[in-house]
Formats: C-alpha cells, sequence, structure tokens
C-alpha cells in the first residue's frame, strides 16, 4: 500500500513536471519511469498511474477553463452533445478517462519491462 502511494505521488508530479516543458503524452514516460523503479504489481502500477493523471488533468483542465468562465468547454460540449448531453463536467472527466489510461497503459509496461530483468 505504501509503494502504491508513493508511486501515485510521484507519477503526479512527474507528470505535472514535464507537461510544463514537454507534450502531454509525457506522462507515459513519468509512468513508465516510476512503475519501472517501485516494484507493484501489474494492477496496482496501472490504477496508481491512472488516478495520479487522471485527478491531475481534471483539476488542471477545470482550473483553465473557469480561468475564461469555460467558455471553450462549454462550446466543446455542445459540439459533442451526443456524448456529453452539453454537460462541461463530462467534458472533465472525459479529459481525466484519456489521460489515466494513456498514463495507467505506460505504468503497466513498466512494471512489465521490469520483471523482464
Amino acid at each position: 500500500m505504501k509503494n502504491f502511494f508513493l508511486s501515485l505521488l510521484l507519477t503526479a508530479a512527474a507528470s505535472c513536471i514535464l507537461q510544463l516543458f514537454l507534450p502531454w503524452w509525457t506522462t507515459v514516460l513519468a509512468a513508465f519511469a516510476v512503475a519501472y523503479y517501485i516494484k507493484q504489481n501489474s494492477l496496482a502500477a496501472f490504477l496508481s498511474a491512472f488516478v495520479a493523471v487522471f485527478l491531475l488533468w481534471v483539476v488542471y483542465a477545470y482550473l483553465l477553463s473557469s480561468a475564461n468562465e469555460n467558455i471553450l468547454a462549454i462550446k466543446v460540449a455542445e459540439l459533442l452533445k451526443q456524448l456529453t448531453k452539453g454537460s462541461v463536467t463530462t467534458i472533465y472527466l472525459l479529459t481525466g478517462l484519456i489521460g489515466g489510461l494513456v498514463s495507467g497503459f505506460g505504468a503497466l509496461t513498466g512494471t512489465l519491462a521490469a520483471k523482464l530483468k
């Protein structure tokens, strides 16, 4: 359990720092590196990275969107009305889901790569 929370915090911190300077997909690199060095089973590695980046992206999307009164988020929700029913919250959750899945699979790959050595 200790490794889970340590992995969660390190993945969130590394992803946050990397995304300040590099593209969005660097969350995969952060999740891979953390999962490679912190020994966990595959499910725990996936979930820790998923939760870390899911929360990071949802909070970051909310902060960016609320700074401009959700103008863009409302328009995107309207464009994706079939999927979101016009809800801005659903846009935030979809954003987090995409980031969480990408980083979760990166962490899963890192854990499985560590088992190879």
